[in-house]
């Protein structure tokens, strides 16, 4: 159980694959307008990793090795239609916002990596646990970057008014550099955290160079050198 958490969680924040890999950035950038296509779009993603990956794991021993690229593409292209088809059936406006990102998520870079990385090669339960990681991952940023540009460019959240009617919205955020401007903020301050729960305790740098270290219980060769 310990290691199958901590194959989700390596979706959710060390490997994230857009803060950390960086795959999948053209759809993530162009959607996140707003926080419902945010979350549309995360959540169809995820579908489509998450089935796909399932599909694959189990027939991963009877997939021919020299025919596999195809095979994978058909699998993702399968699921891509269904997820379409629903969006289009009961969410109509979020399936015209998000335009052809929906359809082009059978050449995400975010699927065919791990369906190919991974999900050909290991069993379903570490498949389930990593589909469900990268895309919960995908999902989240996808949302927070949607609402900070949703917010700052319209006063908004969800189509929802937030803050006083005397704001000003600054559209630079609803554009293309906005969202660049946006995301490489959430890299920044992932790259901050990570670098601050990296860092080494004061009693360790203390020893760096000490010539006292002996005294620490760390033992001494012949010549007396640490």
């Amino acid at each position: 159980m310990k290691r199958l958490i901590g194959i989700f969680t390596n979706g959710l924040v060390r490997e994230n694959p857009l803060l950390i890999l960086m795959i999948g950035l053209c759809s993530a950038l162009a959607v996140t307008t707003s926080v419902a296509n945010g979350i549309g779009m995360g959540l169809s993603m995820t579908f489509v990793l998450l089935m796909s990956e399932v599909v694959i794991s189990i027939f991963r021993k009877l997939i021919p090795s020299s025919i596999r690229i195809p095979i994978f593409i058909i699998i993702i292209a399968a699921f891509t239609t269904v997820i379409d088809y629903v969006l289009k059936a009961w969410f109509p406006d979020l399936s015209a916002a998000m335009g052809v990102f929906i359809p082009l998520i059978v050449v995400n870079c975010v699927i065919m990596g791990r369906v190919e990385g991974f999900a050909s090669k290991q069993p379903l339960g570490d498949v389930i646990a990593d589909s469900l990681g990268m895309g919960l991952g995908y999902t989240w940023v996808l949302t927070g970057i949607a609402l900070v540009r949703e917010l700052l460019g319209s006063g908004a959240i969800a189509s929802i008014p937030v803050l006083p009617s005397s704001y000003q919205p600054i559209i630079f955020f609803v554009l293309p550099p906005g969202g660049f401007f946006i995301f490489a903020m959430f890299i920044s301050l992932n790259l901050f955290i990570k670098s601050k729960l990296k860092a080494p305790s004061s009693s360790e740098n203390d020893c760096e160079g000490c010539s006292m270290s002996a005294h620490c219980g760390i033992p001494e060769n012949k010549e007396g050198q640490v």
